[in-house]
């Protein structure tokens, strides 16, 4: 039987699957994420639940003209993240990770410094624009920076490593700060300057570059034209799934609340369907994961999205309230194929050494899908009523997916063109 154990030990049975990152970047991935984490918890926890809530007595207005300055500032402020993502990008290309996320979380921090000042719309849509633009930089920084110290062929693990383990700051922020958003005084804005502060210290732990990267200034020789068109190319393809997927990923977010009850769920059956969903596609990453690196990304958000939509297909049916929990086990099995799935591709896609700008304006297109798609939801939802909105993502999530089969040479003329 010992001899049977060992035989086994040896073949690997025993083993823990290693992490997808190269000895000696675990630190500074792990301190870009902090501060990427950080900042994602006062960013969310601030503008989708805090000021909604706070504004009335933060600006001194009446109910309803302090929820539409707590809306513009939203607005603000992801327009300013989304038009300096690429410019973000090009700067990592130069300066390398650890400046520019200094610079981001430092603006950030002196932006959000303005909360406790800010009596009157203007104040509050400034701090918006400066939280806007120093955010910007935190995503781009830590993406390039995962997808740079990721172990060969495991660039869709390590990028979905790093955004499962943003994603409960994210949630965080908007149950903490929501829930203090009543208490008035100090209480909010101290939080979030202490947070913001985190983030600061955190990104002192960034690396400048990993050892093995490409330096974007030993690329500066080729012209500027010629680097464009060697962007171009592989960027090009990649730019309608980025903006179609953010596009039906956000397309329900706004409505949870609004269409579960319409379904037959309460609170907290609606807490269930996100867990069971959720503990799917958590279950199901290191297969998917496999997948996605081991040559078939392309395949793989496929796969993704047409579950996906055929989850949402089944949801507009308004099945029974027992079908709605294998319907979400579906739906995050398809997202647990898309996130690792599109992280392969666009690193598999992309060249190295301009990733970092192209990485850039392609988060400016995903932006672009995010703001847009809660408006599609609640357009489809007045229209068409409970049914619309997952109509409208499964259309949409099917369109995606067709798109990747039927532009398939595209990907790969891309990958042809792709510098070595």
């Amino acid at each position: 039987m010992r001899g049977r154990l060992s035989g086994w030990r040896a073949r690997g049975w025993s083993r823990r699957p290693p992490l997808p990152l190269r000895p000696g970047t675990r630190g500074g991935v792990a301190a870009t994420g902090a501060a990427l984490a950080c900042a994602e918890f006062v960013r969310s926890g601030l503008y989708a639940a805090y000021l909604p809530q706070a504004s009335a007595g933060l600006l001194g207005l009446p109910k309803a003209e302090a929820v539409a300055a707590a809306a513009a500032a939203l607005t603000v402020h992801f327009l300013a993240d989304t038009l300096m993502r690429g410019p973000a990008g090009a700067l990592i290309a130069r300066r390398g990770v650890r400046l520019p996320l200094l610079a981001g979380a430092a603006l950030s921090l002196g932006a959000l410094a303005l909360l406790p000042l800010a009596h009157h719309p203007a104040t509050l849509l400034l701090m918006a624009a400066l939280h806007g633009v120093g955010f910007s930089v935190m995503w781009p920084a830590a993406m390039n920076l995962t997808a740079e110290a990721a172990r060969p062929g495991h660039q869709g693990r390590a990028l979905t490593l790093l955004s499962v383990g943003v994603m409960p700051l994210i949630g965080a922020g908007v149950l903490v700060l929501g829930a203090l958003a009543g208490g008035g005084g100090l209480t909010v804005p101290l939080l979030v300057l202490g947070v913001q502060a985190a983030a600061l210290l955190a990104a002192l732990g960034a690396p400048g570059r990993l050892g093995g990267a490409v330096d974007g200034r030993a690329a500066a020789p080729a012209r500027p034209a010629t680097r464009v068109r060697a962007v171009w190319r592989p960027l090009a393809p990649l730019l309608p799934g980025a903006f179609m997927q953010t596009l039906t990923l956000t397309l329900l977010g706004p409505l949870l609340f609004t269409l579960f009850p319409e379904l037959g769920l309460g609170y907290w059956g609606m807490v269930g369907v996100l867990a069971v969903g959720g503990a799917a596609a958590l279950g199901s990453f290191p297969l998917t994961g496999r997948i996605a690196d081991g040559g078939h990304a392309r395949l793989s958000v496929t796969l993704g999205f047409t579950l996906i939509g055929a989850a949402l297909g089944l949801l507009a049916t308004t099945p029974p309230v027992a079908a709605l929990y294998a319907l979400a086990a579906l739906a995050g099995l398809g997202y647990a194929f898309v996130m690792p799935g599109w992280a392969a591709l666009v690193t598999g896609t992309l060249p190295a050494a301009e990733r970092p700008a192209a990485w850039g304006v392609l988060m400016t297109v995903e932006n672009a899908g995010t703001a847009l798609g809660p408006l599609v939801g609640a357009l489809a939802y007045r229209q068409l009523g409970v049914p619309g909105p997952f109509l409208t993502g499964a259309a949409l999530a099917l369109l995606t997916a067709t798109g990747y089969v039927v532009f398939r040479r595209a990907f790969a003329r891309a990958a042809d063109a792709r510098p070595a």
